[in-house]
This record gives structure tokens, sequence and C-alpha cells, in this order.
């Protein structure tokens, strides 16, 4: 069976500078797979070209066997990719449910945006107990929980999650991490990018170090973990 996402020798530029050089990985369907690496390695522009925001240089991206390297956003985010972006992006002056109703923009089954706004409520309890308050009066995790419910609004079949956990509290950080695994288990496909390596490996079913805007190693998220240059490199440990 092929990978629902395959990504090959992936290359973006920003003008002159080469952000992505050579970056290789796949994602199969039913996983969540991590992106680690140090700030400024490639990651989150790997996410935004998978998703129609830029353009690569070279190589291919292929969803479900397809080519995607050169379909726009809008296509793309009809396929079933999902893109929670680094940052959260929520819509301040807008209401939650305002919000949510924005991530199934491209839907017409209006039966199914409702039953899938109660399951994000059912996730995240606390965005349907104030689903008419401003997205601005929330703490940075709960607008989190709202960047993540908004991206599960189009019905992914594969959601990307660029640092879930940036500026979050322990107890915050931890509810997001078992929230990504209730989503896997619920039979959402995952690429996750984020800087806590050692929570994302321990989740991650696969992972890939991206360095240089290339990667470098692979394995098994629990194989990483014990190896001795990624405990070095971004574990702090030696």
């Amino acid at each position: 069976m092929s990978p629902l996402l395959e990504v090959e020798n992936l290359s973006v530029a920003y003008g002159a500078i080469e952000a992505v050089r050579d970056v290789s990985f796949s994602v199969d369907a039913g996983q969540i797979v991590c992106l680690i690496g140090a700030n400024g390695a490639g990651k989150t522009t790997t996410l935004r070209t998978i998703s129609g925001l830029l353009r690569p240089r070279g190589g291919d991206i292929r969803f479900e066997g397809k080519s995607i390297a050169k379909a726009p956003a809008h296509a793309i985010l009809s396929q079933g990719v999902a893109h929670c972006p680094e940052g959260r992006r929520v819509f301040a002056r807008m209401t939650v449910e305002e919000n949510m109703m924005l991530g199934a923009y491209t839907r017409k089954d209006e039966s199914g945006v409702r039953t899938d706004l109660n399951r994000v409520y059912e996730l995240f309890p606390v965005l349907g107990e104030r689903r008419t308050q401003k997205a601005g009066l929330f703490s940075g995790g709960e607008q989190q929980m709202l960047a993540i419910g908004r991206a599960m609004m189009s019905r992914p079949r594969l959601l990307m999650l660029d640092e879930p956990s940036m500026g979050l509290s322990p107890i915050m950080t931890q509810l997001i991490f078992d929230t990504i695994k209730e989503l896997q288990q619920q039979g959402t496909t995952i690429l996750l990018v984020e800087q806590n390596a050692l929570a994302a490996l321990a989740l991650a079913d696969r992972g890939y170090v991206v360095d240089l805007g290339a990667t470098t190693l692979e394995g098994p998220g629990n194989e990483l973990l014990a190896d001795e240059r990624v405990r070095a490199a971004y574990l702090g440990q030696s």
C-alpha cells in the first residue's frame, strides 16, 4: 500500500535563499509522524509547501499517490490536507464558533459540519462552553485548541500541526499531546512539527530529523529517542 503522503527530494527557496534543499519522508495512513530539528532547519517551510502556500523549486509532493506540488492551497485542503500553522493564527475579533466555521468553508454538507462542530466541542469542552466569546480573550492554550479544532472542521485525512506546544505551560502541553493521540485513535493521520523533541518522538510512530534543509535521520520514534546523535543534538543529553 502506498503512503498517504510522500515528499521526495523537496527543495524550496525564498528568492536566492534556499530554505529546503533535500527533504524526503513519507506518512502512512493512521500514523503520527514528526519532523524535528533546530530553528531554521526548514520544517515550517516544508509544511507550508505541502499545504500549497509556497511553491517547490524541485522535488515532488504526492497525496494518495497523486502529485499536489503545483496545486493551489484550496484544492489541497479540499483533498483532505489541513494545516494548523505555527502561532495559531486565530481571528481574535471573531467568536469561537465563527473561527470554527471558517475551517469548514469548503464544505457544503451542513449536517456533517454540525456533527463535526459538536465533535470538536466534545474534544475541547472549553470551546463549547465559550463558543460565543471572542477568540482574542482566550489564553494561548485555549487558542491552540481553537486552531486545532478549526483545522478539524475541514474533516482532514491528514492534519499538519506546526509547533502546537509553543509557549504553553507543561500542563497545557500535555493536554495538547493527549489530544493529538486521541485524534489519531479517531482515525486522523498526523504530521507534527515540534520543538519539544522528547514529547514528539515519544508520541510518534515515526520521526525524521531535518537539518539545514535536508532530512538526515529517520526511524521509529522510540529508536530516534535512543539514538545518541539525537539525544546530544535535540534532547540536551549525551
